[in-house]
């Protein structure tokens, strides 16, 4: 765990309710997990999920890039760029937790593709699922040739722990 003071005020999502805060410039934070380029905080007495946009009030640099790929989008490819995604509590990607469960692309006219994402969440009710979509989303918007992307946490099938694939209970120890 590393322990670091902000370097200016940014704007955090407290877990697990979803709630927007901000965190001062001065703050004392722990950083209890760094994927996908987002940082979950540990800040008095709650969790916080700062975005790569506020890298730099942590001190490191902001690494979100645009993904190229070679030809048209394919679900594989919208499948490689969620697995960048994670749940700021989990050290698991979406996909290998098997939230997941939908990948459709479409092509638009005059170029470009549609991606439909449907995924859930571990627990109905989840206070971060909006954050989570919203992370899928942007990573698939990411992805060179998505012109439109659309993310949709559905409850049907409800999730199970059966559901993560081999490499994420690796990841988890199970």
């Amino acid at each position: 765990m590393q322990t670091i003071e902000l370097t200016r005020d940014c704007e955090a999502i407290q877990i697990p309710e979803g709630t927007k805060a901000t965190l001062g410039k001065g703050a004392v934070v722990d950083i209890t997990q760094t994927l996908g380029g987002t940082y979950t905080v540990r800040a008095g007495a709650g969790l916080y999920r700062i975005g790569a946009q506020d890298a730099d009030a942590l001190g490191f640099e902001n690494e979100e890039t645009t993904t190229a790929t070679d030809g048209p989008v394919t679900p594989e490819a919208v499948t490689e760029v969620l697995k960048t995604c994670f749940d700021p509590e989990i050290p698991v990607n979406i996909v290998d937790l098997g939230l997941v469960y939908d990948t459709i692309v479409e092509p638009i006219d005059g170029g470009g593709s549609r991606v439909a994402v449907k995924m859930t969440l571990t627990a109905p009710g989840c206070g971060m699922g909006p954050t989570i979509a919203a992370d899928a989303q942007g990573k698939i918007l990411q992805l060179g040739g998505v012109e439109e992307a659309d993310v949709e946490v559905v409850w049907d099938p409800p999730w199970h722990q059966s559901m993560i694939t081999d490499e994420g209970r690796k990841v988890l120890g199970l």
